[in-house]
């Protein structure tokens, strides 16, 4: 018995030693890719072509959809953010999902919102809507208010949206994000840009608005956050959009495109349903869901990603909003893998299946639980005496250097390309968050991973909720 339990202990150090060697080189693999990524981006996108597309009578036309519970501190000044953006024809629909603040009231109060009859196809199945409410000043044209019954979720809010979309192309945000005055013409250049594949969703890179200054929606001065949560956040979303994402959409092979901003195709999302009102991780499963349809329906299809920061949103500044936040992505990513997994090394899928889907499953779904068990298991080696003490920190140590290394080439490599920090001590500031991070942030990753995990598998109820914003810092005078 004991040969035994020395035996599987030496094939779980094996398994865990290539598990992490395999990840180390995919995330050097994406890092090179994610640099000619951006190098690319750069030559293709030139402030020349967006303004020559911002009066183009040829742009297609946008329909931006906007869900809102309960953002009744930001909703203002986030709706006069959409407003200002620099386009020739879009059209803005806000979606109130039932809010029992005093969202609704401020919107009718502020843009002059009077109830309309508007004829519109639902071919999404969502709760029922209340009113449709336009506005009687012609400076708010181009926006609408959707007010309908909650549906327990943004994705039946995102839908209620779709049904009334004028567009072909949608692009779908966060109510509580700030958005960059060129965000619809950077989102639509790839889609107008590639010439033998059909441009299904396109995605951009998102920051942490916590400590930025703001004025009537717009970005005055980004600054990285003075709290330690939300800095943790702003380091992730670095290394997961700049490194990750561009390296995935050098392929063609994004995993997914975020909830709080991406362009979708309407034609595609429609036939395949809309948004999945009982996912917690609608955003990707609507992606997988689209590339699915477009395999089985033999559409020669691309998902691109801008390395551009375009969006901005409140992170979670508390430990409790965190861990329902990160609970909710995990029980996302556990629902997708369960309704989705026939995809798994299926070819006929194509890279869906034999690249994003099996990454996904590996080291987005497994890693949590590889981590648990491995300090579960380290922990007993250790108590008995198992333990190659000089060999086990060594390779502490790299895993260590490994990541700080990653996460601060991800920093450095963004503020070489567009320069969003205006002093480099701010820059160096937020490459020392990345040396905290493997002690004080991931545990909680994981933590609240396992936490998803355990709510899928027990089916526990959850609702969209409300993630009390403490709204967008104007800048002092």
């Amino acid at each position: 018995m004991e040969g035994l339990l020395s035996w599987l202990g030496r094939a779980y150090e094996n398994t865990l030693f290539v598990y992490g060697l395999v990840l180390l080189l995919v995330y050097a693999l994406l890092a090179l890719l994610s640099m000619i990524a951006i190098r690319r981006y750069t030559r293709k996108s030139t402030q020349h072509q967006l303004d020559i597309l911002a009066s183009s009578p040829m742009a297609p036309g946008l329909t931006i959809l906007a869900p809102a519970f309960n953002e009744g501190l930001t909703i203002i000044s986030n709706v006069r953010s959409l407003l200002t953006l620099n386009y020739p024809r879009y059209e803005i629909i806000i979606i109130n999902d039932g809010s029992t603040d005093n969202t609704m009231e401020q919107l009718i109060s502020e843009f002059r919102m009077v109830a309309v009859d508007f004829a519109h196809n639902a071919r999404i199945l969502t709760q029922p809507v209340r009113k449709i409410y336009k506005s009687t000043d012609p400076a708010y044209s181009s926006l609408m208010v959707i007010d309908k019954v909650n549906g327990k979720s943004k994705a039946d809010a995102v839908n209620a949206g779709i049904n009334i979309a004028t567009f072909n192309y949608f692009v779908c945000t966060d109510v509580d994000c700030i958005l960059h005055k060129d965000t619809l013409l950077e989102l639509v250049l790839p889609v107008m840009q590639e010439e033998k594949k059909r441009v299904i969703a396109v995605g951009a890179t998102l920051r942490i608005a916590n400590s930025s200054d703001f004025d009537e929606g717009v970005l005055i001065r980004m600054r990285p956050p003075r709290q330690l949560l939300p800095r943790f956040q702003e380091v992730e979303y670095i290394r997961s959009f700049v490194l990750g994402k561009m390296g995935w959409s050098y392929i063609n092979c994004v995993p997914n495109v975020s909830g709080g901003l991406g362009l979708f195709d309407k034609e595609v999302a429609t036939r395949c349903g809309g948004y999945d009102h009982s996912s917690f991780g609608e955003d990707m499963e609507l992606l997988t869901r689209m590339c699915r349809y477009a395999h089985d329906n033999q559409i020669d299809y691309a998902v691109r990603y801008i390395p551009r920061t375009l969006c901005w949103t409140e992170g979670p500044a508390s430990v409790k909003i965190f861990s329902r936040q990160r609970t909710r992505w995990a029980r996302g990513l556990a629902q997708l893998m369960h309704a989705h997994f026939s995809m798994f090394l299926n070819p006929r899928y194509g890279k869906m299946g034999l690249i994003v889907f099996p990454f996904n499953f590996f080291f987005e779904l497994l890693a949590p639980l590889v981590e648990f068990s491995g300090i579960i298991i380290y922990i007993y080696l250790a108590v008995t005496g198992q333990v190659n003490w000089p060999y086990a920190l060594l390779l502490l140590l790299f895993v260590y250097t490994y990541a700080v290394m990653i996460t601060t080439i991800s920093i450095l490599w963004d503020q070489l390309s567009f320069g969003y920090y205006k002093k480099w001590w701010e820059v160096a500031y937020l490459c020392l968050t990345p040396f905290m991070e493997f002690l004080l942030y991931h545990p909680l990753i994981v933590f609240f991973s396992l936490r998803g995990y355990y709510y899928f598998l027990t089916g526990k109820k959850s609702t969209w909720g409300n993630m009390q914003r403490q709204g967008f810092g104007k800048k002092k005078t």
